[in-house]
């Protein structure tokens, strides 16, 4: 009898084992009108808010023309900013066009980077029964460690491209970078003195199609990209953390702030490269 009741209390604490563990998805912490409002999201949100509170406070000081301090600074960086970035676009005209739709990426991919390292992102949550499990959910989590905002900062991104390739360039001669009917429209007019049109042009034509397919690739490169790096930064500083709170995960830490900072840029500079590409007519 006694052995049968340890048996039965054996049960019992592996029916209340609370599970937690790195899933590839977000988790929803609640919902409202069915909608499920994730992890992810509410981390997000609060990045877009803070963003919010800096950019009036900085809106309210008054611009000295000597800089100091806070101004001195911010200007240090703008101006490294706006070095890389016209060494992509080649004119400091398109870089202070594309500036603030390409450091909005940053500086949101960055917060969001380096939120998921703070005490409380990810273990701090509440227990939700499920089945004979109890499963552990944490009220914020990364958000780029979420394949749903990577690939949703990709595609606003690659839109926005080809929006303003059409407004600068124009809808036919942007249409006909990845459709080329000109040069197919060229083929009655000069076949007779060029012969060999009849099987260059349409060739043109096929690697027009084939930069349709590119687009999509560049949604899957960026989104991918991103989110594989911050996941497995969030993997391997759990698995850190379970062999040795203390001390241990400190280097892979710092490690993950330079690997945010980096992975932000490259997100940014991609779109950049995307925009000056998209707002280039190509004559030839």
């Amino acid at each position: 009898m006694a052995h049968s009741a340890e048996q039965t209390n054996t049960n019992v604490e592996v029916k209340e084992e609370i599970l937690h563990e790195n899933t590839l998805y977000a988790e929803p912490v609640f919902h409202v009108g069915g909608f499920p409002i994730t992890n992810s999201m509410l981390n997000s949100w609060l990045v877009v808010i803070i963003v919010i509170i800096l950019a009036l406070s900085l809106k309210r000081k008054k611009i000295k023309l000597v800089p100091r301090g806070l101004q001195n600074g911010l200007e240090m960086v703008f101006e490294a900013f706006f070095g890389i970035f016209d060494s992509v676009t080649g004119s400091r005209k398109k870089t202070l066009q594309f500036a603030p739709f390409v450091l909005a990426f940053f500086f949101f991919i960055l917060l969001n980077n380096w939120m998921g390292l703070l005490p409380g992102v990810g273990s701090i949550g509440q227990i939700v029964a499920e089945g004979e499990h109890k499963l552990f959910i944490p009220y914020f989590r990364g958000a780029t460690a979420d394949l749903n905002t990577t690939l949703a900062l990709a595609t606003i991104a690659v839109v926005a491209s080809h929006i303003l390739g059409v407004v600068v360039v124009g809808w036919w001669k942007y249409l006909n970078k990845f459709l080329n009917f000109k040069i197919l429209l060229e083929i009655p007019k000069k076949i007779i003195k060029e012969p060999t049109i009849l099987l260059i042009n349409p060739i043109k034509f096929f690697v027009g199609v084939i930069e349709i397919v590119g687009e999509f690739a560049k949604i899957a490169s960026l989104s991918f990209r991103l989110f594989g790096n911050i996941f497995a930064g969030e993997v391997l500083l759990a698995s850190m953390s379970a062999i040795l709170a203390f001390g241990l995960p400190l280097p892979f830490m710092f490690l993950e702030i330079i690997v945010g900072l980096i992975q932000a840029l490259i997100f940014s500079i991609l779109v950049l490269i995307y925009l000056s590409i998209a707002t280039t007519a190509e004559e030839h």
